[in-house]
């Protein structure tokens, strides 16, 4: 039997966690090619109605990633994006999607090792959840 495979749509903020994919790409770090990355600009782009989206076209699990409190380049882009973060994990359960489908983290560019161990975590947790049920 073949094992499960998730598709991971990852947001990721352009002056951070893009960089911190691309560092971890060049350090060779043990990334899965399960993830599917998007840049935004700042995550703070990032409408809740493109996660919906994401679910909607069958993507098993959903990260956003950007700069830490206090490091947005947009001043508090990050902040507007816990904001719906917090309005996401309130409202997926209602559809019936488990809240560890999605995940918000940080992560600077200079985090190549802690972007693959998100993406690595990320991926197991999905894989023991199995593909979104629908």
């Amino acid at each position: 039997m073949k094992r499960f495979e998730p598709i991971i749509i990852a947001f990721l903020c352009n002056w951070c966690s893009y960089e911190g994919a691309d560092s971890a790409g060049r350090a060779r770090k043990d990334i899965l090619h399960n993830v599917k990355p998007i840049r935004v600009m700042c995550t703070g782009r990032t409408d809740p109605q493109f996660v919906l989206e994401a679910f909607r076209n069958r993507a098993d699990g959903i990260l956003i990633l950007g700069c830490h409190p206090g490091s947005c380049h947009y001043k508090d882009g990050n902040i507007q994006t816990l904001k719906r973060y917090i309005l996401l994990q309130k409202l997926l359960p209602q559809l019936g999607i488990r809240k560890d489908r999605l995940v918000l983290d940080w992560v600077s560019s200079g985090e190549s090792e802690k972007f693959a161990a998100i993406i690595r975590e990320m991926v197991e947790t999905i894989r023991e959840l199995g593909p979104l049920p629908g």
